[in-house]
């Protein structure tokens, strides 16, 4: 992914931001998560905490789409019927796509962290598998390596199993060098193409570092935002379900 001057800047206020929020919060942002809950109509969209829980069909035995992600999934700082899965679910309602979402994401997770719960989140029958983390990775400077393998081993063991993969890319911050930043932004393309998977390259194109699209913290999408992560969500989402068919 190629970025310009106006998105590289809004890429280093965005970061700075998140450092600083990082610094004055030991803890990080996952104990402030609100993550998203089970709609009020039962429909689809199932929230997530740090303690997982068995995932029950919402509606009947209707196929599932499954995010695997962070607080950027969860939907930290919006209502349930505005983070990124739950907009995914209203898009497949309109345009008659019968699948419930599972918002499986945990904020202050990592790619291991997402590797931990893998099994559970992958309950049911589920067909796609969109993966959205190593955000926090990029935060603490792990090493990119396991990061990379993280995600290998969730998207291979998703594979195993039938289930198509749309996996996400993330931007590391710029305070440990552009020789990191720029491993960090390779592995997910490399990995998308070594496991031929679909790849969305950059899952806050277009948000990150403006803050009319993010709430107050400068670094998670507000409503508006979000809207604008589900669209660019739906253009990878989509064909995948068009070659799945009914």
């Amino acid at each position: 992914m190629t970025l310009s001057d106006n998105d590289s800047y809004g890429m280093r206020v965005f970061w700075r931001v998140l450092v600083v929020a990082i610094l004055v919060s030991a803890s990080g942002c996952g104990r402030a998560a609100q993550p998203a809950a089970t709609r009020d109509d039962s429909a689809s969209v199932r929230g997530s905490s740090s303690q997982p829980a068995a995932v029950e069909p919402a509606r009947g035995s209707l196929p599932r789409i499954v995010f695997l992600g962070d607080s950027l999934t969860a939907g930290y700082g919006l209502d349930v019927e505005q983070a990124v899965p739950a907009l995914v679910q209203q898009r497949l309602d309109a345009e008659h796509y019968a699948y419930d979402v599972v918002n499986a994401g945990v904020s202050g997770d990592t790619s291991a962290g997402g590797l931990r719960r893998l099994e559970w989140s992958l309950e049911g029958d589920v067909r796609v598998l969109v993966i959205e983390l190593g955000a926090n990775d990029g935060l603490r400077g792990l090493p990119v390596a396991g990061m990379k393998a993280n995600l290998k081993q969730i998207i291979r063991t998703a594979k195993s199993r039938g289930i198509d993969v749309l996996l996400t890319g993330m931007e590391a911050p710029p305070n440990y060098g552009p020789s990191y930043t720029s491993d960090f932004r390779r592995a997910f393309r490399d990995l998308a193409g070594e496991e031929r998977v679909t790849f969305l390259p950059f899952y806050l194109e277009g948000v990150a570092g403006n803050p009319n699209l993010n709430i107050a913290d400068g670094m998670h999408p507000n409503p508006a935002g979000a809207r604008i992560v589900e669209a660019n969500v739906w253009k990878a989402l989509e064909p995948m379900l068009a070659r799945q068919g009914p």
